[in-house]
């Protein structure tokens, strides 16, 4: 398949949602991409919908409740489609309009946000799933092109002071603040963008994970403009 993800190793590109949850993560593959070019008016499905929070969920029923054109409608039968294809295959998707998340601005040196390049982590088997239908969409690096935050020497000094306790319970304070889930990307990386449309599963830290995590982060809003995300 031919497509702009198609050249990188770290990215596995399928044509339906089955490939999509059937196919392992293996080798620097830890991103598989179902890649779509999507008709239809996400637009405005957005203009319909009121925004209660930062972050408000929308239901199914209120997605079928919106009067919309052509356009609209063939926006909304895809995410209908979406959350149905997910909660069949035993996720809990959730359709958001974002505003915009919650900054953390605690530590000058250090942030725990979601506009951080992190990971996920789970007790469980499981992937993180996500589409961006309109608005910034989320960016991926390899994980040979950041570092774990904490290993940086200037960042880890800082975080033994801050913990200020027993040496043999540093590591735990460190996940248990969730310090350990955040990377620094080089200086001379270009994070890939995961664009509009795309269903995007990316692995995750769990117990049985034969890859790397994929290291991620939410993308700066564009300004006056919210997104419509799907994610699991």
């Amino acid at each position: 398949m031919s497509n702009i993800f198609s050249a990188n190793r770290q990215i596995g590109v399928v044509s339906t949602f089955s490939d999509l949850v059937n196919t392992d993560f293996k080798g620097e593959i830890n991103a598989l991409c179902w890649y779509r070019n999507l008709d239809g008016d996400f637009n405005e499905i957005v203009g319909l919908l009121r925004l209660k929070e930062n972050i408000t969920e929308v239901y199914p029923e209120e997605l079928i409740a919106l009067q919309l054109s052509e356009k609209g409608n063939i926006a909304r039968d895809i995410i209908l489609n979406d959350l149905q294809l997910l909660t069949d295959f035993g996720a809990s998707p959730s359709l958001n309009l974002l505003k915009c998340y919650e900054r953390d601005d605690e530590f000058d040196f250090i942030s725990t946000d979601v506009y951080s390049f992190h990971v996920d982590r789970s007790p469980i088997t499981t992937d993180t799933f996500l589409c961006t239908y309109y608005g910034a969409a989320s960016d991926i690096v390899s994980n040979s092109q950041a570092e774990q935050k904490i290993l940086i020497p200037e960042i880890r000094a800082k975080l033994k002071e801050l913990h200020n306790g027993p040496s043999d319970e540093f590591e735990s304070f460190l996940e248990e603040n969730f310090f350990d889930l955040h990377y620094q990307v080089h200086d001379d990386v270009e994070p890939i963008n995961l664009g509009l449309g795309h269903l995007w599963r990316l692995a995750v830290d769990h117990p049985k994970q034969q890859v790397a995590p994929c290291i991620h982060r939410a993308p700066l809003e564009n300004e006056g403009e919210y997104r419509l995300l799907l994610i699991c």
